[in-house]
């Protein structure tokens, strides 16, 4: 029988999307693309799901797309496999729950932009990530959309131009991913975070993710307008007047809201 592309696992409040490709280092064929972006689309509609864990099976962690699939095609068929990844980045950061990338192995190209695309990220330290398009003709604009948003401009530029690949180390001087961590503790590093986000709110981080990425493109002056229509909003729902009453009164809080 053929192995499944994407294996989903539901673990308490933690749903664990995992690339199953390791033969082609999991990278990102159509179908797998189609998987990835129904299974979000699934979570994110399962307001039992807390967070999201994207993770690859196999000594690398994406290798961006699958080159098979790219050579002596129609135009429409490149269109649709650059858009159907586009969709799936854009879904990562229009659920609710966290999206949380945890590394091992090298993250090129799209599996880059996978990585750039995720609220959080988590690498071991022999991971490394990079973006060599311009290496074989095909310079990687799509990754570079939230590359640039994830790191400054000169280091993605730089990422961009020369093709050569970055340390997890430089990945979190840059911003790319939040920390390193030896082998051992990659599975429990990203946990930690899980378990931190599942002891808040669910509403209240739905409402700030949300928040989050639409000020990105505002003018400062209108991205505090709308932080202060967000917070006036936030502010007079139950959990928020629950968790400002649990401080007050020295007690943990009791959250209702999905």
């Amino acid at each position: 029988m053929t192995e499944p592309l994407l294996l989903t696992q539901v673990d308490g409040q933690t749903a664990t999307l995992t690339l199953n490709r390791p033969e082609r280092r999991n990278a990102l064929s159509l179908a797998l693309l189609r998987e990835l972006l129904s299974s979000l689309t699934e979570l994110g509609n399962d307001s039992e799901v807390r967070t999201i864990v994207i993770a690859a099976n196999g000594p690398a962690f994406c290798a961006g797309h699958d080159l098979g699939e790219m050579v002596e095609r129609p135009e429409e068929e490149y269109r649709e496999l650059f858009e159907t990844c586009s969709q799936v980045m854009q879904k990562i950061r229009r659920v609710p729950q966290p999206v949380i990338a945890k590394v091992r192995g090298m993250a090129t190209a799209a599996g880059c932009q996978l990585v750039a695309a995720s609220d959080l990220a988590v690498a071991t330290h022999q991971s490394r990530f990079a973006t060599p398009g311009v290496k074989i003709g095909l310079f990687c604009t799509t990754p570079m959309v939230p590359l640039v948003r994830a790191i400054p401009a000169k280091a993605a530029m730089e990422m961009l131009l020369t093709g050569v690949p970055i340390s997890a180390e430089r990945a979190v001087e840059l911003g790319l991913i939040n920390r390193a961590v030896s082998e051992d503790e990659l599975d429990a590093t990203v946990q930690q975070y899980c378990d931190a986000i599942s002891t808040t709110s669910a509403m209240t981080v739905r409402v700030g993710k949300e928040a989050f990425y639409r000020q990105l493109s505002m003018p400062e002056p209108d991205a505090y307008d709308d932080a202060v229509d967000v917070m006036t909003c936030n502010i007079v729902e139950a959990d928020a007047q629950e968790g400002i009453s649990a401080f007050l009164g020295k007690r943990a809080p009791q959250w209702t809201q999905k």
